[in-house]
């Protein structure tokens, strides 16, 4: 999918879930892979996968025998998802509260990375609260969350839930970006 095609996306009346005007850029996505130790990982979550430009780079890294749970409640970027061909890829279309079911179903004890480019700002606060309470619960002890915002608003809600939170940013995207990356 184009900018184009990801902007007109956006713009659809019937769509108020996609916090973004373009698809992440190339710098963006590096710094939301970067905190992660690829070397050991079984399980990553994605939230909000979106067209996959994060999706790709971490299939691009990941072991051959780890699985990639990527969540997504967008039909039109599901269907996008559905073109990448990777075997390690589960594309769920359903929101990250239900995170714990699907781990269930795919017999996962722990993940190792929540990767999320969900949009805070536009989520109810109750139901960032409970996602945020649940990517806690299922990290191991040495993993993270990592998050993507185009404000520092979801700052508190961060501290509130890990004790520790990193704070990264990148100018170079549209638009620019600060990177949390939160452990326990």
């Amino acid at each position: 999918m184009n900018k184009k095609e990801f902007l007109t996306e956006f713009l659809k009346p019937e769509k108020n879930n996609i916090g973004a005007v373009a698809p992440s850029s190339k710098y963006l996505v590096k710094k939301m892979v970067d905190p992660i130790d690829f070397t050991k990982v079984k399980c990553i979550v994605e939230f909000g996968a979106g067209t996959g430009n994060i999706t790709k780079e971490l299939l691009n890294r990941m072991p051959q025998d780890s699985i990639l749970i990527a969540f997504e409640i967008n039909k039109e970027f599901c269907e996008k998802l559905k073109e990448i061909n990777d075997p390690r890829i589960k594309i769920i279309s359903d929101t990250a509260e239900n995170l714990e079911s699907y781990m269930v179903k795919h017999n996962i004890l722990k993940v190792d990375y929540i990767v999320s480019s969900l949009p805070f700002t536009i989520i109810p606060n109750a139901i960032v609260k409970n996602i945020l309470k649940i990517a806690q619960k299922v990290l191991t002890p040495k993993g993270a969350f990592i998050q993507y915002q185009y404000s520092l608003n979801a700052y508190s809600k961060l501290k509130n839930t890990f004790k520790k939170v990193d704070l990264n940013f990148t100018p170079i995207n549209l638009p620019p970006a600060f990177i949390f990356t939160c452990t326990n």
